[in-house]
């Protein structure tokens, strides 16, 4: 039995999880002899290391943004990357250990990372020619951190062709080992379950990712006394988050918990006129692929503030630069049929360049690969 390894990192629920699912369920429709598994990198090296990794990242990010964003730039948003060099140098060994290791265990036939940690360590396993199978990066965001092993990489699956550009040209890479699939999303976001129709009041999704909301707080407190608009609110994993909006009792502001199911998501989406989002990769992808026009009010520091730059510079996304105001700016842009049409060219435009699907690329790939595992994972 062939045997595809998706490695995201953390086991929290991000979306380098959520792509890594979408692949494998994929496969699994559509390739039932084909063994897919999924394993966290890091919990595999060790599960008290995830525990307080991921516990930090979540504490910074949420104490001191600004601090963050520094070093996220300054290690792994140039080149040549300080991060390896600054950060991990010293821990290399130990995790290209642990990699190898695990490839001995699974012997998988095709690896997919949806995280540029596990790409990076694998990288290093083919610079030195001690890996024999080949590798996929799929990228979950609208650029290429600095992270991301990429010269020594078999195949990478880049979200629009300005980054299939920076490999040919940056990385001299083969324009053949490059597929513009954008930032794969479930099949169920390409199927609309009901024609979207002009509805008064109109229905806003906010939906601030899996650990809530954040700063989004001062818009929705602005909006408690507004008759406006309808709005739902994802609340994510964030408890207190959706309490606190129960407590206020409003029949206009209905709180909903985490949805999983995609294509329960996918209804919750044609059911809404419009979305309030940080500029999550896969969340921005899904509303792309469903033409819904996207408003942000507050992003992560990091990934999400360089989505957000690529996403302004090429009209896919609203920034509504005042939360207590926002309502008014939304309501003047839902009424210019004149502008959405405008987002709506821009959003065919980015698909435009979408060579195929992340789903097809795989496709293709498994398809040609020999039915019989590979003997060798690692070269003696």
């Amino acid at each position: 039995m062939m045997k595809v390894l998706f490695l995201p990192l953390f086991q929290m629920n991000t979306g380098h999880h959520k792509v890594a699912d979408t692949l494998i369920d994929f496969l699994r429709r559509q390739f039932p002899a084909v063994e897919s598994k999924k394993i966290d990198f890091l919990s595999y090296c060790n599960e008290l290391m995830e525990k307080m990794v991921s516990e930090a990242y979540l504490r910074w990010i949420r104490s001191h943004p600004a601090s963050y964003h520094r070093v996220y730039k300054t290690f792994m948003y140039q080149e040549p990357p300080r991060f390896e060099f600054v950060s991990f140098e010293p821990w290399l060994p130990y995790f290209e250990s642990k990699m190898k290791k695990m490839l001995e265990q699974e012997r998988p036939d095709l690896i997919v990372c949806t995280h540029s940690f596990p790409s990076r360590i694998l990288q290093q396993l083919k610079r030195k020619q001690a890996l024999f199978v080949p590798v996929v990066n799929v990228y979950t965001d609208f650029f290429m951190n600095s992270v991301w092993g990429k010269r020594f990489i078999d195949y990478h699956f880049v979200p629009h062709p300005e980054a299939k550009w920076e490999l040919v040209t940056k990385y001299g890479i083969d324009e053949g080992r490059i597929v513009v699939t954008g930032i794969p999303v479930h099949d169920a976001f390409r199927i609309t379950t009901e024609t979207r129709r002009k509805r008064w009041p109109a229905h806003i999704l906010v939906a601030g990712g899996s650990q809530g909301l954040g700063n989004m707080m001062a818009f929705l407190r602005a909006a408690q006394a507004s008759t406006l608009f309808r709005y739902s609110v994802l609340c994510g994993a964030n408890r207190q988050l959706y309490d606190e909006i129960s407590s206020w009792n409003l029949p206009h502001i209905r709180p909903l918990p985490y949805i999983a199911d995609p294509e329960e998501m996918n209804r919750l989406y044609d059911e809404v006129d419009a979305v309030v989002t940080k500029p999550g990769g896969v969340t921005v992808s899904e509303l792309l692929h469903k033409r819904i026009p996207m408003f942000t009010i507050d992003c992560l520091p990091g990934q999400e503030r360089i989505n957000l730059q690529y996403l302004q510079r090429n009209g896919l996304i609203y920034h509504l630069a005042e939360p207590d105001r926002g309502e008014r700016a939304m309501l003047r842009l839902l009424n210019d049929d004149v502008e959405k049409n405008r987002f709506f060219r821009r959003v065919s435009d980015y698909f435009a360049g979408v060579e195929k699907t992340g789903q097809e690329a795989l496709a293709e790939m498994v398809a040609a690969m020999p039915r019989r595992r590979a003997q060798r994972v690692l070269h003696p």
